[in-house]
């Protein structure tokens, strides 16, 4: 797994326009397949008159996934560069359409290039991107007297915490990085006299 990839930091719409064609690129997260198609089905929809909808989509934090579509422009004139300005940007789990409203003058192969991939470009200035790391999910177990404390502590230092619990002890989960589990016990073991229990789970993505 990558320790940490880019994308979007929102759904969001940008417009440019080249030689009288008005382009109109959506841009949104995916985190699947699934969410990229539905979102490209909703844009078809919306813009069902326009002259062509092209799209493309990268999902996975190791861009696995890859495809795009010209729909109807010159084959590689749309979607490829729309994927490349993607890739180039080092976006993942993103989905892009470009919508062209067309204005009467054609604009060439080369030109339909620069126009799909820079409305992109655009897009991805104006939308602007997060980035997201990998996190070590875990558990902190610790009796009431102490959570208090533990979960300013762990806030005040910046540590996710995902979710707190009240039972017969308080069940904290948090997100660190991997290189910092060790140093963590040791920390929670310090503040906590020994009697908190952190156990390590799986891995998620959070914000940075």
């Amino acid at each position: 797994m990558q320790d940490e990839y880019r994308t979007v930091a929102h759904a969001g719409v940008h417009e440019t326009e080249v030689n009288r064609s008005r382009f109109l690129c959506a841009l949104a997260p995916a985190a699947t397949e699934q969410e990229a198609q539905e979102f490209i089905a909703s844009v078809r929809k919306e813009h069902a008159d326009a002259t062509h909808n092209c799209w493309a989509y990268v999902v996975g934090a190791d861009a696995g996934v890859q495809k795009a579509s010209d729909d109807g422009e010159p084959g590689g004139t749309a979607g490829v560069p729309m994927l490349q300005m993607l890739l180039r940007r080092d976006v993942r789990y993103v989905v892009a359409v470009v919508t062209r409203y067309y204005g009467g003058v054609k604009l060439g192969a080369g030109g339909l290039i620069r126009a799909y991939g820079g409305a992109v470009g655009e897009a991805l200035d104006a939308v602007g991107t997060r980035t997201r790391r990998r996190f070590r999910l875990g558990t902190v177990t610790v009796d009431h007297q102490r959570a208090g404390k533990v979960e300013n502590d762990l806030r005040s230092t910046g540590r996710a915490v995902r979710d707190v619990r009240y039972g017969e002890q308080v069940t904290i989960e948090i997100g660190l990085p991997d290189s910092e589990v060790d140093a963590f016990r040791a920390w929670l073991a310090d503040v906590t006299a020994g009697t908190a229990r952190f156990e390590p789970g799986g891995e998620a993505y959070g914000d940075v």
